[in-house]
């Protein structure tokens, strides 16, 4: 699988914004099953775990305990230094693909909505877990997270 962009993400880094700026204070939600065909898309699968700052609760529209990147460097992003990115599992089940969200956390599927997803798995993937098993009510936190955009 790829890391795929939303048609609403790529317009808005085309328009008005960059990805660090248009994605600032999202939320990143891992889910079971297949990742889908497009990032416009509505999810599939099981919601596994929402990932904020410290496992913070999340509120659509507003800054607080939603994540950041750094600034870019050599075609990527990362994770902001100083940001715990966590979450307790609201369900069991192995991790099959995230998604990432904008602040206003839009689901279902859209043409307009920023967001980019991508599969999960040991390794080789957009998104490397070890173990992908997530159990109900456990906490897990992703030490290191960053998005490289291609070169061509």
């Amino acid at each position: 699988m790829a890391l795929r962009l939303s048609t609403g993400l790529r317009n808005a880094m085309l328009d008005t914004g960059s990805f660090q700026d248009t994605l600032a204070n999202g939320i990143l939600c891992i889910y079971s099953g297949t990742q889908p065909t497009s990032a416009d898309d509505t999810e599939n699968g099981t919601l596994l775990l929402s990932v904020t700052v410290g496992s913070g609760a999340f509120t659509a529209g507003t800054s607080t305990n939603g994540i950041n990147f750094a600034d870019a460097a050599s075609g990527a992003v990362s994770k902001a230094s100083g940001e715990v990115w966590s979450g307790v599992a609201v369900a069991t089940g192995t991790a099959g693909w995230f998604r990432f969200y904008a602040n206003d956390k839009t689901t279902g599927a859209s043409t307009t909505a920023c967001r980019f997803d991508g599969a999960v798995s040991t390794s080789g993937s957009q998104m490397n877990m070890n173990p992908t098993s997530i159990t109900s009510g456990v906490t897990t936190t992703l030490d290191t997270f960053s998005v490289t955009l291609p070169a061509s």
